[in-house]
């Protein structure tokens, strides 16, 4: 069974970084397509970015594209979200995830109901 922990969450300024991890044991991450998503009070989960089995990265939210970046370290076992030039909007529960059972190994999607591993999620608050 698949565990994902995720961490690096916190508060930051308007236009800081930071950089969120999220370890995976019990199966390696490069069996799974893997994501992040997001949640915000009173709002939906939506779809960040994705990796897909072949590693290549597939799509990317349109409010965050060229602020934010995913990537998986094999020899790690751990997915990241480097995250840049933050705004007050990218306050959520960010969460990462994987799908067991993608329709494709090179290709991945955001649907949140694809994905059924799902770590606890950490708290991204960007305020001054």
């Amino acid at each position: 069974q698949l565990q994902l922990v995720e961490s690096g969450g916190g508060l930051v300024q308007p236009g800081g970084s930071l950089r969120l991890s999220c370890a995976a044991s019990g199966r390696t991450l490069n069996y799974y397509n893997i994501g992040w998503f997001r949640q915000a009070p009173g709002k939906e989960r939506e779809g960040i970015s994705c990796i897909s089995k072949s590693g290549d990265v597939g799509s990317v939210l349109d409010s965050v594209k060229g602020r934010f970046t995913i990537s998986r370290d094999n020899a790690e076992n751990t997915m990241y979200l480097e995250m840049n030039s933050l705004k007050p909007e990218d306050t959520a529960v960010y969460y990462c995830a994987a799908d067991p059972f993608p329709r494709s190994a090179s290709v991945c999607d955001l649907r949140v109901d694809e994905y059924a591993y799902w770590g606890q999620g950490t708290q991204v608050t960007v305020s001054s």
